[in-house]
């Protein structure tokens, strides 16, 4: 597999230390990395602030620490709610053709898109018909720029592994795969090994984390005792270290024929902090584990 490493891990969105994105390059390449997932959006590489020369400043980082990217790592929402005439929809696609376009100018094959969170009030029906439909049209607009869009398990619309199955085949597009991720079917109860060897024929990339679960109480003085506060609070940690069966889900992928890009990204609160020194450990530590492993 080819091992990348997503920017968002060293993005500062949790209070963690940020570099820009020459030096988010340069430290995948130093800490090891075949490539690099850049994150669609700012602080790093948003549309709008890709101008020729800042595509032209990526390239020379990217070219200069002998580094690839693979992956452009989109943000989307295709539930189309709220105003009326607002153009919700025309905006997500639009934005992903943006993506495609930068991708193509970096080398980079994919581009990672969401579904849609579901809205109170709304149908999941309807929400999953807008979502066909705008995958529909972005996959055909990022078709002419020979990009394929890689639908992640992460938003509510199709979150099963089942649903995103029945979701894929109604979008019905050959450049619409999957970006299959552990952590969401682990969280939920899905068997890490039969998903993902049946997901596998499907999956483009998968993008990987490890945490840990901590349960959440609430004391109760009338009672003088605890009541469960709801689901468990979870912490990312380093990789293999989690309660993720990782093994079982690489060992899915592999009988499956799954042997694309496999991404490691630190996209929430870290055991240990926010400090850089925290944030090379727990990349450097994914890269091991998979070494280990023989799956790079």
């Amino acid at each position: 597999m080819r091992l990348g490493l997503f920017s968002v891990s060293y993005a500062g969105l949790w209070g963690q230390h940020k570099l820009d994105l020459d030096a988010f390059i340069a430290k995948a390449a130093q800490l090891g990395y075949d490539s690099v997932m850049l994150m669609g959006k700012r602080p790093h590489l948003s549309p709008l602030d890709a101008t020729p020369e800042k595509i032209a400043g990526v390239q020379a980082a990217l070219q200069e620490h002998g580094i690839g990217c693979d992956v452009i790592g989109g943000y989307t929402d295709f539930a189309g709610t709220g105003a009326a005439e607002v153009p919700y929809q025309e905006m997500q696609i639009a934005y992903i053709e943006s993506l495609a376009a930068i991708a193509s100018q970096l080398g980079a094959s994919v581009v990672r898109v969401f579904s849609a969170y579901e809205v109170e009030g709304q149908a999941p029906h309807a929400i999953w018909t807008r979502v066909v439909a705008g995958l529909r049209e972005a996959c055909d607009r990022a078709a002419a720029r020979g990009i394929t869009l890689a639908l992640q398990n992460h938003h509510d619309i199709g979150v099963h592994s089942d649903a995103l199955l029945e979701l894929l085949a109604d979008i019905g597009r050959p450049n619409c795969k999957l970006g299959f991720d552990a952590w969401s079917p682990a969280l939920r109860g899905e068997d890490l090994y039969q998903a993902a060897r049946k997901m596998a024929p499907h999956v483009a990339i998968t993008t990987n984390a490890d945490y840990i679960r901590l349960p959440r109480f609430r004391y109760r003085p009338e009672l003088v005792n605890y009541a469960s506060a709801g689901p468990d609070m979870v912490r990312a940690v380093k990789f293999g270290e989690g309660f993720i069966d990782y093994a079982a889900f690489f060992q899915g992928l592999k009988e499956g024929g799954f042997d694309g890009i496999a991404n490691y990204e630190m996209c929430s609160p870290l055991r240990g902090g926010g400090e850089l020194e925290n944030l090379d450990a727990h990349a450097s530590a994914y890269l091991q584990w998979m070494r280990s492993r023989g799956l790079r």
